[in-house]
């Protein structure tokens, strides 16, 4: 479950986290390798900076989906040359990321900055801390308060990349979800056919589960469903009319691809005839499921929508 999630993460920011066209990231590999590979400058200054292509930085999907920089925080970083006085320089600009995401309404108790890092620089961290945490005892003749977790490689790599990951969905959830309108066209036709359906509340605190933006998208779906079900499917030869629903999630109300194609047909009204008319609209087996995923993604393709869903 995680490694779809993370590959869905993946996907979803090459395709559209970037101002100027695609690109290809790894979690957490090329965004440690964005912030920490540094080359010296051609006048061989005490100082390093960062080795990436223009407008292909983290700092510059984080501009492009937020609007505005992290406080204190250029797209083009200088770090010093010292190993740990760069560490330290990485280590208080992720801490700085994360109390900025924070700040946007981003859920992150479990992402320490020192997770962020590059497992060179996160030795080094554990070093100087376990050190400064005994002198400290010593010092004072009691144990620092100060919590250092030290993680063997693996365990490390493993921590990181969780970390990343619930970062760039945190950023997902807080920059880009609120851009969903919650103002509904009322259409007389389809809130005379949801009548009878239970309502979706969008308000706050009325789910655990979903923000007011996905339950905004949830009352959209639930709408177009019930209106495009009888247009789409009314000459089907394969189940005829499909039954009304109530979609509450998205994984589950998607599994048969009748909702997603009920989307499509609002705004691509031509792919009817060509592909859903073609689809079960009651699907009983393994083989009919597979059946409507397959013309779902054909509809995608034949739409230039190409996001590399998998049948």
């Amino acid at each position: 479950f995680f490694q779809k999630t993370l590959n869905a993460v993946e996907s979803w920011f090459t395709l559209f986290g970037w101002s100027k066209g695609q690109n290809p990231i790894s979690i957490p590999y090329s965004l440690r390798r964005d912030v920490c590979i540094i080359q010296l400058t051609v006048a061989q200054e005490n100082t390093f900076k960062r080795k990436v292509d223009r407008d292909k930085g983290f700092y510059d999907m984080l501009l492009h989906l937020n609007g505005q920089p992290i406080p204190g925080i250029a797209a083009s970083q200088s770090l010093p040359r010292n190993p740990i006085e760069r560490m330290f320089q990485l280590h208080w600009q992720h801490f700085e990321l994360l109390s900025f995401l924070r700040s946007k309404g981003a859920y992150l108790p479990h992402v320490m900055p020192e997770f962020l890092l590059a497992p060179e620089d996160y030795e080094i961290w554990t070093e100087v801390n376990t050190g400064l945490r005994r002198g400290s005892m010593r010092s004072s003749g009691k144990l620092s308060s100060r919590r250092v977790f030290v993680l063997e490689k693996r365990t490390f790599e493993t921590m990181s990349k969780r970390a990343w990951t619930d970062v760039l969905l945190q950023m997902y959830k807080v920059f880009v979800l609120p851009r969903v309108s919650s103002r509904m066209i009322s259409d007389p036709s389809s809130l005379e056919s949801l009548q009878n359906m239970p309502g979706i509340k969008s308000e706050p605190l009325c789910s655990n589960v979903y923000s007011r933006y996905e339950r905004t998208i949830l009352i959209w779906l639930n709408k177009h469903y019930e209106k495009n079900r009888k247009i789409v499917w009314k000459d089907s030869q394969r189940g005829g009319i499909p039954p009304m629903r109530w979609i509450v999630n998205f994984d589950q109300d998607f599994m048969d691809s009748l909702v997603l194609a009920a989307q499509m047909a609002a705004y691509c009204p031509y792919l009817i005839p060509t592909h859903f008319i073609k689809m079960y609209t009651n699907p009983r087996t393994h083989e009919q499921l597979l059946h409507n995923a397959l013309i779902l993604v054909k509809a995608l393709h034949s739409i230039s929508l190409d996001m590399d869903i998998k049948v």
